[in-house]
């Protein structure tokens, strides 16, 4: 069996991680997914030829160490915008956050290598993408999960097409990326066997897929206002700004001459004001000069106009008795819907709340150590209790996801109560360059799944409304305020995804898995370092 060439061969630790780190870029904002796969399956090359597991384990941790230092560098950004450490810290804290990240890939490399040592490429392929798909399902949960990147994110085509997302309702993400993995080692496996025809016919047909027009999608009957006010991330919790913020979102918002009933969307991060009643008055008045939550409500509800129904992200307070006082002890980062009277209809609160960003673990060891949350204020927010649809009459059934929990594959849908759409409100100020695109990359792969559209409003862009088929019907470009006046989307009939979530993924593992034993027994003994 022909040994792979050049550095692989002499520096294999090298070459892991330089291949981990041009994966990554695969991933928006670059999509360069044809490096992206080559980088997958050179890699996969690479693992197969580790003389034992202890050497494929390592491999598979380097890998996982440059791809996701690389793919998640706009963690970094988020220490820029906190006083109480050094910003310098970001750039440690992207690798560090990697050296852990690292463990599924190598997991998944070392099983695969266990499995498949007495086979061969194809073999090692199939095998690699079945562990692929636990290892990124693990990912998801596992310390809470941390999901963000999957390997089948470079498969998107561009905004206005689905590409290769077009399988995502009969696969989900996590089995999609494990199908990407398998094909980019067999990609390499006709690379290695000098088979170019049938690379060359392949790579064909894999463009074409990603490249092939999405057609004309269906519309729908509901009007929406959706608003992008180009909130900053260094203003946004300036509280000398908060009126001149407000009078921003509300131009931006106010009906066009031919508009009456509409739904209109606020991102989350864009009311300061506490909207509901009962809480002591300071915290009222440190947030509006009225310090009145039903004037805040009111002028709210004329903005947004007769018939129209407003849905916004806003922080509510958890009040208890603490040595005789009332005060705070904890918040919700929650999306509510005001109608226009100024009512408060049903409250969705973030389930998914953010490590460090929404909450810091184990306070009472980690802030004597000087640690803090890299967002304002000193207050927890307590978690939600999962996806709900919240009934809207006219509007329909509205499924809320908040900023990162969009992320999280199966996990953004009440399916005993499937909503009409998803509303995705977020503050991407915090993510820099990289962090924006790869979001919006996710939103379309959770619509794609679900069959389901979603509606992303920000803070600074990109906003955008998706259809259920994952492709980018209209979108507000990063740093500009603006709107989008149009119809919400159509959804689809609920996917064999939506129907079956991760028992589907299970079922591809199992399947890929099966195919690699079953060709291996074909194989007679055969072993893969072989010659």
């Amino acid at each position: 069996m022909e040994k792979i060439p050049g550095l692989a061969r002499s520096h294999p630790n090298i070459a892991a991680l330089l291949l981990g780190a041009a994966s990554a870029f695969g991933f928006q904002p670059f999509h360069l997914w044809p490096l992206g796969l080559a980088a997958i399956g050179a890699f996969g090359w690479l693992a197969w030829q580790s003389p034992s597991w202890k050497r494929a384990l390592l491999a598979g941790w380097l890998f996982g160490v440059a791809h996701f230092t690389v793919t998640d560098n706009w963690i970094a950004t988020a220490f820029t915008y906190q006083a109480e450490m050094p910003a310098v810290f970001g750039w440690a804290a992207v690798p560090l956050l990697a050296l852990y990240l690292a463990v599924w890939p190598a997991f998944a490399t070392c099983a695969a290598w266990l499995v498949a040592r007495k086979g061969n490429l194809p073999n090692f392929a199939l095998a690699f993408g079945a562990i692929w798909i636990a290892a990124e399902w693990l990912r998801s949960w596992v310390f809470s999960g941390y999901s963000w990147g999957p390997f089948s994110m470079m498969l998107l085509g561009p905004w206005d097409r689905p590409g290769l997302g077009m399988v995502l309702p009969f696969t989900g993400s996590y089995a999609l990326s494990g199908l990407a993995a398998s094909l980019a080692i067999l990609l390499a496996y006709l690379v290695q066997a000098r088979r170019f025809v049938v690379l060359a016919l392949s790579s064909g047909a894999i463009v074409a897929m990603v490249y092939l027009p999405a057609g004309a999608g269906r519309e729908g009957t509901v009007p929406l206002t959706l608003v992008q006010p180009n909130l900053g991330q260094d203003e946004i919790n300036d509280a000398s700004r908060f009126e001149e913020q407000f009078q921003r979102i509300a131009r931006l918002s106010v009906p066009l001459a031919s508009q009456s009933q509409r739904l209109v969307l606020w991102p989350e991060s864009a009311v300061p004001d506490y909207l509901r009643d009962g809480y002591p008055q300071r915290y009222y008045t440190q947030m509006t000069a009225a310090g009145d939550p039903a004037f805040a409500r009111a002028r709210i509800a004329q903005v947004i106009g007769a018939d129209s129904l407003l849905l916004t992200g806003v922080v509510d307070l958890e009040i208890a008795t603490v040595d005789g006082r009332e005060k705070a002890v904890g918040a919700y980062n929650t999306v509510t819907s005001i109608d226009p009277q100024g009512q408060l209809g049903e409250r969705y609160a973030k389930a998914h709340l953010v490590p460090y960003g929404e909450y810091l673990p184990m306070r009472g060891l980690l802030e004597p150590l000087g640690l803090t949350r890299l967002v304002a204020g000193t207050l927890d927010f307590i978690p939600g209790p999962g996806p709900q649809s919240q009934k809207l009459g006219d509007f329909g059934r509205a499924g809320v996801q908040i900023c990162y929990e969009i992320v999280f594959s199966g996990e953004v849908v009440d399916r005993t109560n499937r909503p009409d759409y998803i509303f995705n409100p977020s503050n991407d100020g915090w993510f820099g360059l990289w962090g924006p695109p790869q979001h919006l990359a996710q939103a379309r792969m959770r619509a794609a799944e679900e069959g389901l559209p979603v509606l992303r409003s920000t803070t600074t862009g990109i906003s955008a409304v998706i259809d259920a088929r994952g492709v980018v019907r209209e979108h507000i470009g990063r740093n500009v305020a603006g709107r989008i006046d149009t119809l919400v989307p159509p959804a689809h009939a609920p996917t064999p995804f939506a129907r079956f979530g991760h028992l589907l993924t299970l079922a591809w593992g199992i399947g890929l898995l099966a195919l690699s034993l079953v060709a291996m027994r074909g194989l007679g003994g055969y072993r893969a370092n072989d010659t």
